[in-house]
């Protein structure tokens, strides 16, 4: 039995604000969930971010309010949380005397948003992320699976089809062969299970899908060893959610702005074949693409 934990980043919209959209998803045998569960919160013990969620991209931004406390990294974690909430306080109040609006919401989602990281310097959050990358890419065991939409060159093979469905046929047909391949003639067969991040809008278009899939296979496979409809769960409970979070973040980073740090940690796990080859990850992008997703899918 596999797991396969998945998560998306960018938004499935056109053109939306991101000109690319990622749904990922991580797989990892049940028999070591316990194990992957427990080297996350140990990393994140370690930053004092116990019971809280890994929500990478508002972990990755600077909270510009920590400049403006005096010597900010030399207080302990209790004092900088301290320190922030009033300055946020006082920033909220400020907004709402000059009726600013619109930055006031603005504003106080951010805040809501990023509250659970700010006893972390930038510095901090950005080496904690990284060792949750690393350890992932440790994962010898786990198979990163994702589809990279270039939406600027989208041509679904549904002219009906969004981003974030032609996402989910590409995930949903890889991991189905993985399993297959994980499978052997004439013994127990293997079978996966989806795990997605909660979303009311997601979970029902998601969740036809996948039924139609089960019905009448994705344009490239009958789907015989995923069980059910994808189970949706909150992310702020689950850890494995959160590093798919990661993942399709490491992602879309990489190709938008070739940042290749948390990319290369992660895409270690990339599903491939013995030559090489990465099969679980493709970047749908006009042909001629020199990127290292495009360039291992050629080898």
């Amino acid at each position: 039995m596999y797991l396969c934990y998945l998560d998306e980043s960018g938004t499935a919209d056109l053109p939306g604000n991101t000109s690319h959209y990622i749904l990922a998803g991580l797989s990892v045998p049940i028999w070591m969930w316990r194990t992957c569960d427990s080297d996350i919160s140990r990393i994140k013990k370690k930053y004092a971010l116990e019971g809280r969620e890994l929500h990478t991209a508002w972990m990755m931004r600077k909270y510009l309010e920590q400049s403006k406390i005096t010597d900010f990294d030399s207080l302990t974690f209790f004092e900088r949380g301290q320190a922030v909430e009033q300055w946020r306080r006082a920033e909220l109040l400020r907004l709402q005397k000059t009726g600013a609006s619109k930055l006031y919401k603005v504003t106080k989602k951010l805040f809501k948003h990023t509250a659970a990281y700010v006893h972390l310097t930038h510095v901090q959050r950005r080496e904690f992320v990284r060792e949750v990358a690393a350890c992932v890419g440790g994962w010898g065991f786990a198979r990163l699976f994702a589809e990279c939409v270039d939406k600027i060159h989208f041509t679904p093979t549904d002219a009906a089809r969004t981003p974030d469905e032609e996402g989910l046929e590409q995930v949903v047909s890889r991991f189905e062969h993985y399993l297959r391949a994980m499978s052997s003639p004439g013994q127990q067969q293997a079978h996966g299970l989806l795990i997605h991040d909660n979303n009311e809008t997601v979970s029902k278009k998601h969740t036809s899908l996948m039924l139609k899939f089960h019905q009448q296979g994705t344009l490239w496979t009958d789907v015989k060893h995923i069980m059910e409809t994808p189970l949706f769960v909150n992310s702020e409970l689950t850890a494995m959610v959160q590093v798919a979070d990661l993942c399709s973040y490491a992602l879309r980073r990489y190709c938008e702005n070739q940042e290749t740090e948390l990319f290369d940690l992660v895409y270690q796990r990339a599903d491939h074949r013995s030559d090489g080859k990465v099969v679980g990850v493709r970047h749908f992008t006009p042909q001629g693409c020199q990127c290292k997703i495009c360039a291992s899918r050629n080898r």
